[in-house]
């Protein structure tokens, strides 16, 4: 019999994510016990039971949903005939369902200042952070010790090199609006949960007239948080990066900031 605790960390070293579903309590004639448990892949498997039936169909669905949203989730089913559940047990049960995600990822567009603030805020945040520059001796694993990896690459081609999923933040902070732009015309490409870009609102307003003149919608438009970052009156690169930091994790966890 599989170990599920040890599939989790293979899983997890594999950089993909899972749900754990446990049964927490039960009245009745139901199909699992109290602490059957259940893990459930991103591709729908799963490793061990929580009993099998419609009761198991839900809960993978339910862990499905957990992992998109991160958030996890407690859930009673009624095992009667016409209960929610399909099945004719006759009895309840209640079950937690806890995603187990791997880092989210902080691709930080540009090596300078604020960047290299972000990096150390990001790492202390619980981001696995990639660096991307244009210039070698911004990108470098001397310069950014605490990046999980430095990419060298122009701004034009990144987004089609990297990996980019719905958990994955951008921030665009490069050295000049052209590659502001070129970064932030890729990123837009992604589904990217968070995409940033530093600047005023009147650079903002003219990248934005750029990119419609592209091909991008306004609404597209809408995904982008510029001026980047809450609004505490931050001056300095370290503060810039605070700012930018403290709206990912109010995006992360959902609140408005």
């Amino acid at each position: 019999m599989t170990d599920i605790y040890s599939e989790i960390v293979e899983i997890k070293n594999k950089g993909e994510d899972t749900a754990l579903v446990t049964i927490i309590s039960t009245t009745g004639s139901a199909p699992g016990r109290t602490g059957a448990k259940m893990l459930v892949k991103a591709d729908g498997t799963t490793v061990g039971t929580v009993g099998g039936g419609g009761l198991e169909l839900q809960a993978i669905q339910e862990a499905l949903k957990v992992m998109e949203v991160g958030k996890s989730k407690r859930m009673a089913y009624n095992l009667q005939g016409d209960g929610d559940s399909g099945m004719i047990c006759g009895g309840e049960a209640e079950i937690f369902i806890e995603p187990i995600l791997c880092l989210p990822a902080l691709y930080i567009c540009g090596g300078g200042h604020i960047g290299l603030a972000l990096a150390k805020i990001g790492k202390l945040c619980s981001f696995k952070v990639i660096v991307i520059d244009d210039r070698p001796e911004y990108a470098s694993e001397e310069r950014f010790p605490e990046a999980d990896k430095t990419v060298v690459c122009s701004y034009e081609d990144v987004f089609n090199t990297i990996p980019v999923d719905r958990a994955t933040y951008v921030v665009i902070v490069t050295h000049g609006h052209k590659g502001d732009e070129a970064a932030l015309a890729g990123a837009l490409k992604t589904p990217a949960r968070y995409i940033g870009m530093i600047g005023s609102k009147k650079k903002t307003a003219g990248v934005y007239d750029r990119l419609v003149e592209r091909g991008f919608t306004r609404e597209e438009l809408t995904r982008i948080h510029s001026p980047i970052g809450l609004r505490i009156g931050a001056r300095t690169p370290g503060e810039i990066a605070v700012s930018i930091m403290a709206e990912m994790i109010a995006v992360r966890r959902e609140q408005s900031g």
